[in-house]
């Protein structure tokens, strides 16, 4: 990736749906624990990627449902897909390799003399892949024909089943352990090999990940059976690949820890975030800390003692300056004023707090630049601030902590939050929307 001018410290490469995703932990708890511990740690110099077997459509569709991060990387439908950043592009190169012995309409054509296989909606049929659903006992026979028939045109492809339920069939070259060996190849070519990669999944289809030569591999608690099973017969004797005690994204910061690749103590399992510290410090660590204070200040999770507001004010620049959503300007001590008429108005409801793409530039000899973007979901919705901040180093080294200086958002379209709840001096400011967005971290 460009964003990163050297290798990688760490490269996670983790399925979604029952991996980095838990569907049964409705307050996605385990996956803002893992938010946070990348923000803080690991977004400045290491590689996300997710690798789902999702199509655009549904893997939009996701993030929208749940609170994940924007990956550097995005590999989709099974391997066949292969984007970089937000804006998704495409890596044309990956699209034109897999074009090789694959003819999708020989593959429809196939298909539709097995009654057996039921086509999956038309978001999930793919350039290079076709997919269908098929019932479990059936599977092994309908797999053994099809393969033999496709071959007998002339195709060279792959056929995945997962979930149970899931057939996919792709080109030869395809899958995600592929699309993984594909990319690291990139890597080496450019001088840029990650330093160490980290592969996570839960079902049939994330195995090919864990072939691939010098990757850790995690197989969450939740996985599926015909995981598990490939496990025992293909690596049951591979020390770098291990069956997590913990569920989903829990599973991947047990394993970060179990094989040493960096920090697996997300500042959410942190109860005081005052003795919240990092080996290497960063501006990062220092934002993910302080919306990690202001939601549980909103949820009433800490006591309204003017030592916080303080302390707030001790690591905010006297002259700082906070521009609003609306471009309204106000003083930071102000907008450290003004929390406290909103301690605990939040408490027993539905509220969180993430930060995401969080990435610092150094701007001079003590200064930093940093970017990100502000989520909060609740039962009013879900809204985004794109926020700039500089922040100062308050000593010789960074580990003496930080000073905020300016923080400036704006809205992200789509996500503006609704007047009701940030037009805190609406009359005051003829009806313009205010928002506090968090600015500090106490120390106490």
């Amino acid at each position: 990736m460009e964003r990163l001018s050297n290798p990688a410290r760490l490269m996670i490469v983790s399925d979604l749906d029952h991996t980095m995703v838990d569907h049964h932990d409705p307050e996605n708890l385990s996956l803002l624990r893992f938010n946070a511990l990348w923000e803080a740690n690991y977004r400045h110099d290491s590689l996300l990627v997710f690798s789902t077997g999702r199509s655009p459509t549904l893997y939009k569709e996701l993030r929208k449902e749940k609170p994940l991060l924007t990956p550097d990387i995005t590999i989709m439908s099974v391997g066949t897909e292969i984007t970089y950043g937000k804006t998704m592009v495409p890596d044309h190169g990956w699209e034109q390799y897999l074009d090789h012995k694959w003819d999708k309409s020989i593959v429809i054509e196939e298909t539709s003399k097995f009654p057996e296989l039921k086509p999956q909606s038309e978001t999930e049929q793919r350039p290079h892949k076709v997919s269908f659903y098929v019932e479990k006992d059936k599977a092994p026979e309908v797999t053994k024909t099809l393969s033999e028939s496709l071959g007998k045109r002339g195709l060279d492809v792959k056929i995945i089943y997962s979930g149970g339920i899931d057939l996919d069939i792709l080109p030869q070259g395809a899958g995600k352990g592929q699309a993984l060996a594909y990319l690291l190849k990139k890597f080496k070519t450019g001088g840029k090999f990650p330093i160490n990669t980290l592969a996570c999944g839960d079902s049939g289809n994330d195995a090919e990940l864990f072939s691939i030569p010098d990757v850790h591999g995690v197989m969450v608690s939740n996985a599926q059976e015909e995981l598990l099973q490939w496990h025992a017969q293909n690596a049951k004797d591979n020390p770098k690949i291990i069956h997590a005690t913990e569920r989903c994204a829990a599973g991947i910061i047990q394993a970060i820890g179990h094989f040493n690749l960096g920090p697996n103590s997300s500042p959410r399992d942190v109860l005081d975030l005052s003795q919240c510290q990092m080996d290497n410090a960063n501006p990062g660590h220092e934002v993910v800390k302080f919306y990690l204070f202001y939601e549980r200040w909103r949820r009433g999770e800490v006591e309204s003692d003017e030592l916080y507001i303080s302390n707030l004010k001790a690591v905010s620049h006297p002259a700082g300056l906070f521009v609003h959503p609306s471009g309204v300007e106000e003083s930071l001590y102000d907008c450290i004023n003004g929390m406290k008429n909103r301690h605990g108005d939040k408490e027993g409801k539905h509220f969180h707090i993430w930060v995401d793409r969080v990435v610092p530039t150094q701007i001079g000899s003590d200064s930093w630049l940093v970017k990100f973007d502000k989520w909060e979901i609740s039962d009013e919705g879900r809204h985004c601030c794109m926020t700039t901040a500089v922040l100062r180093s308050r000593g010789a080294s960074v580990s003496d902590g930080f000073t905020w200086v300016h923080v400036h958002q704006t809205w992200l379209d789509g996500y503006a939050a609704p007047d009701p709840i940030y037009c805190q001096y609406s009359e005051r400011m003829g009806g313009a929307r205010l928002s506090f967005a968090g600015l500090v971290t106490p120390r106490v």
